[in-house]
């Protein structure tokens, strides 16, 4: 069975409440449940987790080698900052998609630049949190071309 691991960073576990103009209502709750629901319909194996801390988050992503087929990862503020998770990324090489609630292009200057993009398979900007479920489509999408699902959808 393939196995997809979701990925938030800082300040996405107050999603609902934070800033809902700029971020959305939609709790982080609501999306990991989504998530774990499409993923059930496709017969895919999905681990969500939030952290605020850069530490946790790279240490779930090398945990990640060897066992995990993609990752969607929002990484909100590290996303301009983090040259460490830029540098797990690029050397744990699984298929990764950095998703962003809001227009990083449309905001402040500091958030135009992502650390991440260039190890990313893909970013997806501005949709709320249906870029979740795109980044869940598209890595579907990536693992069939590649191979690595079955016609159940579950890994070969």
């Amino acid at each position: 069975m393939a196995k997809l691991l979701v990925l938030h960073g800082p300040n996405l576990n107050l999603l609902g409440t934070r800033e809902p103009d700029i971020y959305g209502r939609t709790t982080l709750e609501q999306i990991n449940r989504d998530l774990t629901a499409l993923a059930q319909e496709f017969g895919v194996e999905i681990d969500c987790y939030q952290s605020n801390h850069e530490g946790f988050l790279i240490d779930r992503l090398q945990a990640a080698r060897g066992n995990t087929d993609g990752v969607i990862f929002n990484p909100g503020g590290y996303t301009h900052t983090s040259v460490a998770l830029r540098d797990c990324i690029a050397a744990i090489s699984i298929p990764t998609i950095e998703v962003h609630l809001s227009n990083v292009h449309a905001r402040e200057e500091f958030r135009h630049r992502s650390m991440l993009a260039p190890v990313c398979m893909g970013q997806i900007s501005g949709l709320g949190a249906i870029g979740y479920t795109l980044a869940f489509h598209a890595l579907l999408e990536d693992l069939a071309k590649r191979g690595l699902l079955t016609e159940d959808t579950g890994r070969k």
